[in-house]
């Protein structure tokens, strides 16, 4: 796959020439062009993308860009050295301008087009001419592949402009959906789950759009006025951005055979998942067919993880398609996500979700993508029906993996040996009745207490004299419990180690991103580095400013405790 050995060296780079030096373009190099895509990348609109892998298309840049921040954990993972981030020449490429990189970077990006799956049911309406070759990245814009510090990686950009795909959108990003994707990667990182990473956040002092939002105080569902935003462009960084939306596409083509090239192209791409996600999992020697049924049990193990890791923290994908599902195993496309914050189990931020996408349905979207999946993944093994066997057989192993999962997590946030069903029910029962904080109550939790009134701080409402009882009834059941092999200071040390402190308080990131629309970014960069530290015990101020319940006029504001995917 690679034109050069993946670079060991990890000594800072200081320019964009340090960067372009660490340029190695796979994806480019290895899959196909759309045959009828513009060599100079001028392609900004809509049409449809009837062959081919990506669309060569440049960025549009932002007009007169400021710098809002960086990630400098992220910089000093890739090698880089912080000074770059605020450097002309930085911001000019990570603001959309790619005219002028070093060789051997590329001065042209390029964008995908990919298959909409909707909890495992096939659509083509979205795309613009009802076919579904038009629909795919119409505002993400990658700009770069190569290798850092000995990990390949891929830069995006997000609200790069239009490319093919934008079915006649402007391809612009607003600086409130930049901030939280910003914000939100990283946190995510630092919760140890697996997700695409933030670089880099600039926006615009002059361009802006319009997006229908909420007013102030409105307790609509949807957005009732339109709002002016300046524009942003954050740059999301990944192993890859391959999702099972993309092989989907190329799945269904394969299928019907649309054109003479539609097989080839689906074998093509899934070999290149395999070497940019899974090539220390899946020997390169195997025969296709083995390889098939590998990347299926691999991508079954890793979704599965990552799900559970969501249901963990309290984190609800809102949008989980197959478009906004990594083949890499990874949180992606960071959209109308939200925080359970008051525990409901079919708690959805995105006013168009549903509950299908909901925080407790989401083992049950992962399935059904990974069904999606699957099915992309039939035509390569049409002629060989016991490969085929075995690969439905992994389809079908999927609930029970998550299952698993998910049980030995649920033990984990509540430091037993071993997942009790009836224990468990229980406690949902009681977390529903009492209107608790999800997150502030595993973490009270962690404490280990001896008395009820030790939870005091997750509770939303006064509690009755029953509710108590019954709290301290379960309490004494849970106790029994808990791992006697260890002391009480290695129990609460344990769950503290899975239950996070600090959680995404959308009442608290709105502050940022409004202050931020005014100029100050210093509530971004405070938000980084409390984000940054999640289980851990921070300053006094910090928790009474952070660790708190949401105040009741948050409850039912649009924008707040829910909104849409405008951005």
């Amino acid at each position: 796959m690679t034109k050069r050995m993946e670079s060991e060296n990890s000594a800072n780079i200081f320019t964009l020439s340090g960067l372009a030096e660490a340029s190695d373009y796979s994806l480019l190099d290895n899959l196909t062009q759309d045959p009828d895509a513009t060599a100079d990348g001028v392609d900004f609109y809509p049409r449809q993308v009837f062959s081919g892998h990506y669309v060569p298309v440049k960025p549009t840049p932002i007009a007169d860009p400021i710098y809002v921040a960086h990630s400098p954990q992220f910089f000093s993972e890739l090698g880089l050295d912080e000074s770059l981030a605020k450097t002309d020449e930085f911001k000019r490429l990570f603001s959309g301008d790619i005219s002028n990189v070093s060789a051997p970077m590329r001065a042209v990006g390029w964008a995908t087009g990919y298959a909409l799956s909707i909890f495992g049911n096939e659509y083509t309406d979205q795309c613009p001419f009802k076919t579904g070759n038009g629909y795919g990245d119409g505002r993400a814009v990658s700009v770069f592949e190569g290798v850092l510090n000995g990990q390949r990686w891929e830069m995006q950009l997000k609200g790069g402009g239009p490319t093919p795909y934008c079915r006649g959108a402007d391809g612009r990003a607003v600086l409130r959906s930049s901030v939280r994707e910003f914000l939100a990667q990283e946190h995510m990182h630092s919760l140890g789950i697996p997700t695409s990473r933030s670089l880099s956040l600039f926006t615009s002092q002059s361009e802006t759009v319009d997006r229908p939002w909420y007013s102030e105080g409105s307790r609509s569902d949807n957005p009732d006025i339109m709002v002016s935003n300046p524009v942003a462009i954050t740059t999301r960084v990944a192993p890859s951005f391959l999702r099972v939306g993309q092989l989907e596409l190329f799945g269904r083509r394969a299928r019907a055979n649309e054109h003479p090239n539609a097989m080839s192209e689906l074998e093509i791409l899934v070999l290149h998942v395999i070497d940019r996600e899974y090539n220390e999992q899946i020997a390169a020697d195997l025969p296709l067919a083995d390889k098939v049924l590998a990347l299926a049990t691999e991508f079954q193990d890793r979704l599965t993880s990552l799900v559970t890791h969501w249901l963990r923290v309290g984190y609800c994908q809102g949008n989980f398609n197959s478009d906004n599902c990594a083949v890499g195993g990874f949180t992606l496309d960071y959209g109308p996500f939200g925080f359970c914050e008051y525990f409901e189990p079919y708690f959805q931020p995105w006013t168009g979700g549903g509950r299908h996408f909901s925080f407790f349905n989401q083992p049950l979207a992962a399935e059904k993508n990974f069904e999606s999946f699957c099915s992309a993944l039939k035509p390569l093994l049409q002629s060989e029906s016991a490969e085929l066997d075995k690969l439905e057989r992994i389809e079908g192993e999927f609930s029970s993996v998550m299952q698993a999962k998910v049980s030995a997590m649920w033990a984990s946030k509540l430091g037993m040996q071993t997942f009790d069903s009836e224990l468990f029910n229980q406690l949902l029962a009681l977390m529903m009745k009492s209107h608790v904080d999800y997150t502030i109550f595993f973490r009270e939790l962690s404490n280990i207490p001896s008395d009820f009134s030790e939870l005091a701080p997750c509770f939303y409402a006064q509690t009755t004299e029953e509710l108590e009882q019954e709290w301290s009834l379960w309490l004494a059941s849970w106790r029994q419990l808990l791992n006697p092999a260890l002391s009480h200071e290695q129990r609460v040390n344990q769950m503290k180690k899975v239950n996070p402190k600090y959680t995404w308080r959308e009442w608290l990131i709105v502050p940022a991103y409004e202050q931020a629309k005014m100029g100050d970014f210093s509530l971004i960069n405070e938000l980084q580095d409390i984000l940054a530290k999640p289980y851990d015990e921070q300053t006094e101020a910090i928790e009474n400013k952070y660790y708190q319940l949401r105040p009741l006029e948050f409850f039912a504001a649009g924008g707040v405790s829910h909104y849409s995917c405008s951005s």
